[in-house]
């Protein structure tokens, strides 16, 4: 029977759009159930600000009277005009192992993308640059986390079958062992940063962050740090306000960290216990009934032995002279303090030599990639 592909029009389609994850992954011990609630506002036109910058539509694919895949199509016409590409973006992109339903699913944006004047598809990719990106290719016996895509193998080979699509970019992941003791090399630029450099590592309050801006001070900064990143496009203040609320206003302290140069940020560290076995244990990423006891046990007790470093950034100007160096000192006492045994890092660029080069003085191993395709329209 061939596959038929339906635009999601409806809420009830919406919501099957997103359950079709939690059906394809169910029972894997890899894949992390993403919150449902934090899922259906992502993907709504009046939920989430991205919008004001970028056009969407989904869209399912049926077989023999069933959800047999998902993809959405994504314009983000700010990343478009800042990188001067007229690019349609594929994400959300599920499907069973059937490459009549992948080559339907894909040909079904690449048509959307044509009807709008777009040139080129690219993806995975999300609406800006803190949704999920890129495709696993490596590290499938990994546990993922709340904040990456997780897939099966047969997925990159599909897109290779396919045709068309070439490597676009890579994002590498490290696993990172916290260590016991300090790392001298780390304690030793510390000093010298704040000696040298007049730089200091700052601990927000809760409400500096919330009502007294900080917090927002936090994402323009990171807009001034990854500005010119792979596909990156500007925060506008409401996305920024969104941002804040989503992360900032549950983030435990101790684990933020921001390095001041006088009255200034230049840099900081947010970072979060690992989710990802609580939310395994949700029944498909829905807080209730118990879904909500499994995260509480995280957040307030850090019943985990794992710690996600969610954002890490500092101005360009400054990383020459040793601020990372700040960040981590700070941030590995904290993780000894709660008695993290790890920490993952979350995707970096391939090229990104400075970055990935900071773990060489740590015991890490890089565990996963991501892969982003491209083709011509």
């Amino acid at each position: 029977m061939s596959v038929e592909i339906c635009k999601v029009a409806t809420r009830k389609q919406l919501r099957r759009f997103v359950q079709f994850y939690y059906d394809l992954y169910r029972g894997s011990d890899y894949a992390v159930p993403y919150l449902f609630f934090d899922e259906m506002s992502t993907l709504r036109h009046d939920k989430n600000p991205s919008f004001e910058c970028c056009e969407a539509d989904y869209f399912l694919a049926y077989k023999d009277g069933r959800v047999v895949g998902r993809v959405a199509a994504i314009i983000n016409h700010r990343a478009n005009e800042c990188w001067k590409v007229r690019q349609v973006r594929f994400g959300w992109f599920d499907f069973i192992d059937d490459i009549e339903v992948s080559g339907a699913l894909l040909k079904a944006v690449e048509d959307w993308g044509r009807e709008r004047g777009m040139t080129e598809i690219a993806g995975p990719l999300g609406f800006i640059d803190t949704d999920r990106e890129g495709m696993l290719i490596e590290g499938f016996d990994q546990l993922s986390t709340m904040y990456i895509n997780y897939n099966y193998p047969y997925y990159a080979e599909h897109i290779n079958r396919l045709g068309g699509f070439s490597k676009d970019n890579d994002y590498l992941e490290y696993k990172v062992r916290v260590p016991e003791v300090m790392p001298e090399k780390f304690g030793k630029i510390a000093r010298m940063v704040e000696a040298r450099y007049g730089l200091r590592v700052h601990k927000f309050t809760r409400r500096e962050l919330t009502s007294g801006g900080w917090g927002r001070e936090v994402f323009n900064l990171l807009n001034d740090t990854y500005k010119d990143l792979y596909g990156f496009s500007k925060l506008s203040q409401r996305q920024i306000d969104k941002l804040v609320d989503d992360y900032i206003k549950i983030a435990d302290m101790n684990l933020v960290t921001a390095v001041m140069d006088g009255d200034r940020m230049i840099g900081f560290g947010v970072t979060f216990p690992s989710f990802s076995r609580a939310l395994q244990k949700t029944h498909d990423g829905r807080l209730f009934p118990l879904g909500w006891w499994q995260l509480l046990r995280i957040l307030k007790w850090h019943k985990t032995d794992t710690v996600d470093l969610l954002l890490i950034g500092v101005l360009p100007e400054y990383r020459a002279k040793g601020a990372n160096a700040l960040i981590f000192n700070d941030l590995i006492q904290q993780f000894q303090r709660y008695g993290f045994k790890w920490a993952e890092a979350m995707p970096q660029m391939e090229a990104n030599e400075a970055v990935r080069s900071q773990w060489q003085y740590l015991d890490s191993i890089q565990h996963r990639r991501h892969r982003c395709f491209r083709k011509s329209l």
